[in-house]
């Protein structure tokens, strides 16, 4: 299938979750992931997940830069180990978001001059595995901290980054987009 096919094929059959390549013919270029917005335009909320073969921070940026939730962007090699792609899959068809760590390493290590310059290591981190999906639990289990440790480190990346209160539930996602989108 091409760039061009997938859009009118997503309309028809509209899946539970597209998984895209970035780059499909008929160019190679971008092909995948201006379907994979298109699409997104043209039935709100589908969840996308992109692949892709290097990590290319304006095309991760792209994509999530417009949604709060239901996309990934993971680098190829994940989808070889099977139990890490369809967690990431899994996420992403629930409205969550599943980042590749290494591109949240690359995201997070361009953006200079901003809010995230002021964030201990340990919050950076715990971001980090917030843009990966990562619930509290897990977070906590990775980091080798309690709960609690984490739920302060969540609130305090929240008030750097000027994320108040909400009702929303959606400041996770918020988060994780505050430095995708600040450049």
């Amino acid at each position: 299938m091409s760039g061009p096919e997938v859009l009118p094929a997503l309309l028809e059959h509209r899946p539970d979750v597209a998984v895209l390549d970035v780059r499909m013919p008929p160019g190679f270029r971008d092909e995948g992931l201006r379907a994979a917005l298109a699409a997104r335009q043209e039935i709100p909320g589908l969840p996308v997940l992109v692949l892709s073969q290097y990590v290319e921070e304006t095309y991760a940026a792209e994509l999530l830069g417009g949604s709060a939730g239901g996309v990934g962007y993971l680098l190829k090699d994940r989808v070889g180990r099977v139990d890490e792609f369809l967690d990431a899959l899994e996420r992403v068809a629930e409205g969550g978001t599943a980042l590749d760590p290494e591109v949240v390493t690359e995201l997070l290590a361009r953006r200079r001059d901003d809010p995230l310059d002021s964030l201990t290591p340990r919050e950076r981190e715990v971001l980090q595995l917030m843009a990966e999906g990562r619930d509290d639990g897990t977070i906590a289990s990775q980091l080798v901290v309690s709960d609690r440790a984490v739920s302060k480190h969540i609130g305090n990346v929240f008030v750097k980054l000027g994320l108040p209160p909400s009702d929303s539930g959606h400041r996770r996602v918020l988060a994780v987009l505050a430095y995708v989108n600040r450049g």
